[in-house]
């Protein structure tokens, strides 16, 4: 599998595991310039924007590690502008998966809810 098919491939399985959890999926890989978001959901009371990361079993870097400072900085700023273009009533969260693929199939999925927050960044929601 290339590495725009793994990502797309974790993209969907964790698109599918929020919605076994109830979340409606509001958009998927919403871009403006200078910053990407993989999936956007709601449930009702949070609209939370989703990062992926797809990884084969031993990867020096976690899918985790790898949402680094400057790429919550890039991920809260395309949030930022989301909510600017598409008011909503519901509290905005910061959730990151990590999905574990060899050889096309998903070995895990590992889902943090509010693995990080604005504090530190000049965006309010």
């Amino acid at each position: 599998m290339t590495r725009s098919e793994t990502g797309k491939l974790g993209e969907d399985i964790v698109s599918s595991y929020l919605k076994e959890r109830g979340y409606s999926i509001v958009e998927r890989n919403y871009r403006i310039k200078g910053g990407e978001i993989d999936i956007i959901a709601e449930n009702g009371e949070y609209l939370v924007f989703v990062e992926v990361k797809s990884r084969k079993p031993g990867s020096l870097v976690t899918g985790f590690e790898a949402v680094n400072k400057r790429k919550r900085g890039l991920i809260i700023r395309t949030a930022a502008e989301y909510c600017y273009q598409h008011p909503n009533p519901y509290q905005p969260r910061f959730d990151i998966a990590q999905v574990t693929i060899s050889e096309g199939k998903v070995l895990s999925i590992e889902y943090i809810q509010n693995a990080y927050d604005t504090t530190g960044y000049n965006f309010i929601f």
